[in-house]
């Protein structure tokens, strides 16, 4: 009974142990810059982390630079000394979370995840290894520690993601986080002309007695050991001027007769001066004055410090203890009068078209279609986009004010593509007949009509009338007349032979047609080949078509359009004659083989009579069956029977 009371005892006291090692917190402040990093080793969620930062007015801590990343790599390593040893791989929590539904990016430094408090995203990154690609849940990043390498110190943290925890599993590894308070500015350490000890506490409630710079609004407690013993001294972090931070003090502190300027030099930022008595006094180098609390000092150039930043320069004042910043072209001050900022000089519309801010100044720009203009021309002229050798267009550019169009010429539509290439048209397919009374044939750019074996082209170019038929071109075809610019323009006209004797030379008349025709001067005359059929008065033979086809030339003379007639007289008259033979030889052709068949036939018919007369019987009485004579005998015995 006893040794299970002592055992449910010992049990109870380490739990209690256990429970006291959680809720301790250890913690390590670093202050630099503008900021203060504070490590802890508490054991909590990310979540629960955050929610102990923001209580005293910061976040989890932000790693967007180097340097920043090496002011929390010296707070980890403060809090490594204190409490005890630490697993070999513990892991703090930092402000880098991803919500649930936004998923991991790789292309990204942040990898898709973003920091706490701004959510602005950062280049610098120190990943460990590939974050897990899920979007499904919310994921945290923390630094994880080896601390089985040597020199944890001289070597940065790396970055790791992972599930965010809750309140009763922190997560994996988890031993603490770190939080960033940032300030206004910041205090110089306090220096002590003898012997004490300063311990300072910051708004965010975390004391140190070693800090390199002390974050405005802080508190410092001053306790002197000679003479002064159980007596402290306080001093606040104040702004005495802008961006200008101070103690609130004077004169060294815990000064000693007994030590004089030999204990850390009085406490003076430069010289230190002893009287005969055993007092002291700071002093400063020469160009240098010294300040209110008669220990530092400053340039007597307020401007030696360069408080300017940027593009400012820095002017000392006439007294030599105040300065203003001043800012080159295309710059102003800003909220600090301290550093400049860039001005906009395209909100006042300077350009005629496009205007572009660049740091400390613009540019004009002209817009597409347009160019910069000569000192008489005007800021931005027009592109001329359809100067010879320049036009983009296959055939007609129209430049317009910024832009161009392509056109094209009759018989020719533009490509659907880029709007700058011509495609032919097929007049016979989309006018579906409507063109040409009988037959249309399609040619680059327009198109010719003609007729069905029988008929001849009409002088129009377009209708088919009956009558006699040729084998040569046909006798409408379109003049071309010169206009004097060397395009001319097409008039339709047809050629009739003269068959009266109001033309005895047997010359050909040029009957002009009232229809005139779009047919470009560059389709050829070509004559039909040989080897069509030649014309017939029989509907029932085909010919060829008698087409109306556009001249290429102009001003022929009468006589060359007269042997043009004779010739083509001759010509279907040798081709009537070449085709009757045809036809002649194509009949007896037929004639011998129907000979042939019928001879073929008649020799079957007299074979086959050939063979039935071997097959007749030799005798009448082959073809009988004489009756038994049995049954006669029987009939005359007894015929009644």
């Amino acid at each position: 009974m006893a040794s299970s009371a002592g055992l449910l005892l010992l049990l109870l006291l380490l739990s209690i142990q256990s429970r006291a090692e959680n809720t301790t917190d250890w913690e390590a402040v670093v202050c630099a810059g503008s900021a203060c990093y504070t490590a802890h080793r508490h054991k909590l969620s990310a979540e629960d982390a955050q929610l102990h930062c923001s209580k005293k007015g910061g976040n989890l801590a932000t790693v967007k630079s180097e340097e920043e990343a090496w002011h929390i790599q010296g707070a980890l390593t403060q809090l490594l000394l204190l409490g005890p040893p630490l697993q070999e791989r513990p892991k703090f929590w930092i402000g880098l979370q991803r919500e649930k539904g936004t998923c991991s990016d790789s292309s990204l430094p942040l990898k898709g995840f973003s920091w706490l408090g701004d959510g602005e995203d950062s280049q610098y990154n120190n990943w460990y290894k590939e974050v897990r690609s899920t979007c499904t849940h919310r994921r945290c990043v923390s630094l994880i520690l080896d601390l089985s390498v040597p020199g944890l110190a001289s070597s940065l943290s790396k970055w790791v993601d992972g599930p965010c925890g809750h309140s009763g599993f922190p997560g994996m590894n988890i031993e603490g986080f770190v939080c960033k308070f940032s300030f206004k500015g910041m205090c110089r350490p306090l220096t002590l002309g003898g012997p004490g000890q300063v311990n300072y506490t910051t708004p965010f409630q975390a004391t140190s007695s070693s800090l390199q710079a002390v974050p405005f609004a802080s508190m410092a407690a001053v306790a002197c050991e000679d003479g002064n013993e159980g007596r402290q001294h306080y001093f606040l972090c104040k702004e005495k001027a802008p961006s200008e931070f101070d103690w609130d003090s004077s004169g060294p502190l815990c000064v000693s007769p007994k030590f004089g300027c030999d204990f850390n030099n009085g406490g003076c930022q430069q010289d230190c001066f002893e009287g005969g008595d055993g007092s002291f006094r700071c002093g400063c180098r020469p160009g240098f004055r010294l300040l209110d609390d008669l220990v530092s000092c400053a340039s007597r150039n307020p401007c030696s410090s360069s408080p300017c930043g940027g593009e400012a320069t820095c002017f000392p004042g006439s007294l030599g203890t105040d300065f203003t910043c001043h800012c080159p072209p295309g710059y102003q001050l800003d909220s600090t009068q301290r550093d400049c900022v860039d001005v906009d000089e395209c909100r006042d519309n300077p350009c005629a078209q496009d205007c572009v801010n660049t740091p400390g100044s613009f540019r004009c720009e002209c817009w597409v279609g347009f160019e910069p203009g000569g000192p008489e021309e005007g800021a931005c002229v027009d592109v001329d986009e359809c100067a010879p050798g320049h036009s983009p267009c296959a055939q007609s550019c129209t430049n317009t004010e910024g832009s161009f169009y392509c056109s094209c010429e009759e018989g020719y539509e533009l490509a659907e593509e880029d709007g700058t290439q011509c495609l032919d048209v097929d007049e016979c397919e989309v006018q579906q007949g409507g063109l040409c009374d009988s037959l249309c044939f399609n040619t680059e750019g327009s198109f010719r009509c003609g007729c069905l074996p029988g008929w001849e082209l009409d002088p129009n170019g377009v209708s088919c009338t009956g009558g006699h038929t040729s084998l040569g071109p046909p006798t409408g075809f379109p003049l071309r007349e010169d206009t004097g610019n060397g395009e001319g323009k097409l008039q339709s006209s047809a050629t009739v032979s003269s068959r009266s004797g109001d033309n005895p030379e047997g010359t050909s008349t040029v009957v002009p047609s009232n229809r005139r025709l779009s047919l470009p001067a560059r389709v050829p005359t070509s004559l039909p080949p040989s080897e069509m059929l030649a014309p017939s008065a029989t509907p029932g033979v085909w010919m060829e078509p008698s087409t109306h086809y556009p001249t290429a030339t102009t001003g022929h003379r009468e006589s060359a359009g007269e042997d043009f007639t004779a010739k083509q007289s001759e010509q279907g008259t040798d081709g009537q004659q070449l085709l009757l033979f045809y036809i002649l030889g194509t009949v007896v052709a037929i004639l011998l083989l129907l000979a042939l068949a019928l001879g073929l036939l008649v020799c079957r018919k007299r074979r086959a009579k050939k063979e039935e007369k071997k097959q007749q019987p030799q005798s009448a009485a082959d073809s009988y069956a004489w009756v038994p004579e049995r049954a006669e005998s029987r009939a005359m015995e007894n015929p009644y029977r």
